[in-house]
């Protein structure tokens, strides 16, 4: 390609838009001052969001790059800035989500010295990245960003770390630009998809669970139809419930945390699983209880796009290695079989099991946050997208929400509290034309309520539900489980969270009845403005399955006198 005499921050920059970055998330600081000039010639091309956080503009990026399938982009200062931010690198890794994130660093002859701010970014970030670089000749952009961006989107997805030192940023250089580089993702061989059929065909229970990144709606209707064909009954993987239409026949439910027990015994009682793009995570098998490594007593088929993470935590009885795109278009295009299914009945058991466990039970308090959940979807389009962070009011989501579309959740199986908001804020900024809702607990949304100016700045009509019982409830239900009575340092006291949402010149609600819900939700998605509903539940209402007494009562934990 053509050389050009350019700063480094504008063949930088250049080298985004050669890759179709359309949006970057930052918090501006002084290390990166030549990108921002860079990218102020070109805000006719990248929209470039301020947020108030380091947390929530790489927290955003993580999220934009869920959505898109491609990389998500943030820029961050150096020192705190990084360290700000790092909780989204953390989140892109366990969610293996595509991410790029540039950190600005001291000059490179201050390098080594412990400059102001200074930190040997490599050192920090390789632990729990794809790839972490220093760029320290201007030259090395173009090819630099190109092999970045190669590099969160080959194998299992996640998030590069590009350094860039003030001064390479301003220095004058020619140098040609770099293409994008072709990404090719794996796919399975006929032998594989033979194999598979010999042992599924084999199998008297089986059980496909899908999951994981690399997903796209059509992956997910040729998966369906690959299951319909076969009467396959499919469990989606922690944090993943829009991988599979919740209403279909063969859906059997959600696999994470407050599991339905009757698909906790499913998964036990299966000869088969067929893990599609899941991980097979902790949080997905119950802490490996429903599934216990290195060998299963279920037969495992294990479909992954990274041969590195094949047989590292699971010994597969047939591993292969590919994207989920290329394996649901195989799996589609398999004959459907010759033979009566002995495993007809199993799925159906399954599913009827499911619509068992999502019927509503009420729990004590004014709010019935399960009328709630399972009534929202019929007061939202179908296209909605639905965020969260980390906390037990997502149990109620989780449980009672059903999702019907692709694309239309946005979760952290990194468990990251404080995700929900930055999360909702990145759909809308990509899709301004669907509703985007955001569930956070009162200590989920205390961690990132600031990202409500970035929401209002940018003319970003979100909704917040705000699931307040003035109490930090996953901590609170574990030191109950295990230290009953003994209560310390998870009560809150909150502000107003309808007047904060005012404050920042949007419009807030206030409900402690379940009746004023729905009103409250309508004046909101009519407002057009950023909005926050604080919905005043009770604690004791820890769970949708559970409460708080209950948990105290189960309690094993002999409490010790430890004054004698």
């Amino acid at each position: 390609m053509t050389q050009k005499k350019r700063t480094g921050g504008q063949v930088l920059i250049d080298a985004l838009l050669l890759h179709s970055v359309e949006t970057v998330f930052c918090v501006p600081g002084e290390s990166f001052l030549g990108a921002l000039d860079a990218l102020y010639d070109k805000r006719q091309q990248i929209r470039v969001f301020t947020t108030r956080h380091e947390a929530g503009a790489v927290n955003m990026a993580e999220a934009y790059g869920k959505l898109a399938g491609k990389p998500g982009v943030a820029f961050v200062t150096r020192g705190p800035g990084a360290m700000h931010g790092a909780v989204g690198i953390h989140t892109a890794t366990q969610d293996s989500t595509p991410l790029v994130l540039f950190v600005g660093q001291v000059k490179r002859a201050h390098l080594g010295r412990e400059a102001f701010q200074e930190m040997d970014f490599v050192k920090v970030f390789a632990p729990f990245t794809k790839w972490v670089v220093q760029i320290t000749d201007p030259s090395a952009i173009p090819d630099t960003v190109a092999e970045a961006f190669a590099a969160a989107q080959l194998g299992r997805r996640g998030p590069v770390v590009v350094v860039l030192p003030e001064d390479i940023q301003t220095d004058i250089v020619t140098v040609a630009d770099s293409p994008p580089e072709a990404i090719v993702h794996a796919s399975p061989t006929p032998n594989d998809m033979t194999k598979l059929r010999e042992l599924l065909l084999a199998a008297h229970r089986p059980l496909m669970v899908v999951g994981g990144s690399g997903w796209t709606s059509r992956a997910r209707d040729e998966i369906t139809h690959f299951a319909e064909q076969f009467d396959l009954p499919v469990a989606t993987a922690w944090r993943r419930k829009d991988r599979f239409d919740n209403a279909h026949r063969c859906y059997v439910g959600d696999m994470g945390l407050a599991i339905d027990p009757g698909l906790a015994r499913r998964v036990k009682e299966a000869d088969l699983i067929l893990a599609v793009g899941a991980r097979l995570d902790d949080n997905t098998t119950s802490g490996y209880t429903l599934m216990a490594p290195p060998r299963s007593a279920q037969k495992l088929i294990h479909i992954y796009p990274c041969v590195d993470e094949l047989g590292r935590v699971f010994q597969a009885d047939l591993a292969i290695e590919s994207d989920p795109a290329p394996f649901a278009k195989a799996a589609r295009e398999m004959s459907p079989p010759d033979k009566i299914l002995p495993w007809a009945e199993w799925q159906a058991e399954g599913h009827a099991d499911f619509e068992t466990f999502i019927a509503p039970r009420h729990l004590p308090g004014a709010v019935d946050l399960a009328a709630i959940f399972s009534n929202l979807p019929d007061h939202l389009p179908a296209d909605a997208i639905i965020t969260n962070g980390a906390g037990t009011y997502t149990a109620w989501h989780h449980r009672y929400f059903l999702h019907r579309q692709f694309g239309t959740y946005l979760g952290p199986t990194s468990g990251a509290m404080g995700y929900g908001l930055p999360a909702a804020i990145a759909a809308k900024a990509m899709f301004p034309k669907r509703t985007v809702i955001a569930l956070a607990g009162d200590g989920c949304f205390s961690m990132s309520a600031m990202e409500l100016a970035t929401a209002k700045q940018y003319g970003l009509a979100i909704v917040v539900l705000v699931i307040n019982n003035a109490s930090l409830g996953s901590i609170r239900m574990h030191q109950e489980k295990r230290y009953p009575g003994r209560v310390m340092g998870t009560s809150l006291v909150n502000p107003d969270f309808a007047a904060l949402a005012r404050s920042f010149g949007g419009h807030g609600e206030t409900v402690r009845a379940t009746a004023e819900f729905w009103p409250a939700l309508e004046r909101c998605l009519k407002s057009g403005q950023v909005c926050v509903i604080d919905i005043h539940a009770d604690v004791e209402a820890i769970m949708p399955h559970t409460t708080l007494s209950a948990v105290q009562k189960s309690s094993l934990v002999p409490l010790v006198n430890v004054d004698n």
